[in-house]
């Protein structure tokens, strides 16, 4: 259902793509959209993995380095199925992680400094175990395609309006493309969020099956998140999103719930222990 509802949100978000670059430049700013969208999302699919380690300030470690974090790695990443994937480690001291890469064979695993201080080995396996559901599941180009279309549908009106995008078909209606100024950046947003929860929750749901029971994990986030209020990372938003929990901002509910990248943790918890009793 995860991965049901993920399509259907790609879908519309790449539908407003379309309809934002057809009906402020017709055809030619069709075209324009398609060409821009593609461009964007080529940059970000293959730069990804490199422009989060920096904004992270995250280093490469070896097996002699943090021989520990590199054989809890190698174990989980063979039950899961995946190739041996670059182990990193952020100087923060909130406790949190994040993967990227562009696929399974240059994918990185990485945590901060916080997250080996204070997590018990068994609820970082299954922090671990998240982020190798993430690779498998491949929510790196998720993300990035996600991410690419919204950041192309924010600068695509200003793109086709002062670019020339319109055509001889005559464009569109001047109030539309105002409001689509307006709105379609907000609307690509939200849809941009929900595939980002979605992600979440099927790598929770994925994690725990590589880890062969869901405690661990659901201990897990509520370490994460309880911690994450009490200390502070400073890091870019636009990298925040691949944090296991957003390491800028409380999870609230009510209409805030809809501008969060990340479920509530309490709903990422309870769809765990459901999971632990079959449900």
């Amino acid at each position: 259902m995860n991965n049901v509802k993920t399509f259907v949100l790609l879908a519309g978000l790449f539908g407003l793509f379309l309809l934002v670059g057809q009906l402020i430049g017709g055809s030619s700013g069709l075209m324009v959209a398609l060409v821009f969208g593609s461009i964007f999302n080529f940059v970000m699919y293959f730069f990804s993995d490199r422009l989060v380690l920096r904004m992270y300030g995250a280093q490469v470690v070896t097996a002699q380095e943090a021989p520990e974090l590199h054989a809890m790695v190698d174990r989980l990443r063979q039950k899961a199925g995946l190739p041996m994937p670059t182990v990193a480690v952020a100087p923060h001291e909130q406790p949190n992680a994040f993967a990227t890469g562009r696929n399974p064979q240059h994918a990185v695993v990485a945590v901060t400094t916080g997250i080996l201080k204070y997590m018990p080995q068994a609820e970082l396996e299954g922090v671990i175990a998240h982020e190798l559901a993430h690779i498998k599941n491949r929510d790196m180009l998720i993300a990035t395609v996600a991410a690419g279309i919204a950041g192309a549908l924010s600068n695509l009106p200003y793109l086709l309006m002062f670019g020339g995008g319109h055509d001889d078909e005559g464009g569109g209606n001047p109030l539309a493309q105002l409001a689509l100024i307006l709105l379609a950046p907000i609307g690509a947003m939200l849809i941009q969020f929900a595939v980002s929860r979605q992600r979440e929750f099927e790598a929770d749901r994925v994690g725990a099956l590589i880890l062969g029971r869901p405690a661990p994990l659901a201990n897990a986030l509520v370490r994460l998140d309880n911690l994450a209020r009490q200390i502070p990372m400073h890091v870019a938003p636009a990298a925040a999103p691949l944090a296991q929990v957003n390491p800028l901002a409380a999870h609230k509910g009510g209409i805030a719930k809809l501008f969060s990248t990340h479920p509530p943790t309490a709903e990422r918890v309870a769809r765990l222990e459901a999971m632990a009793l079959g449900r």
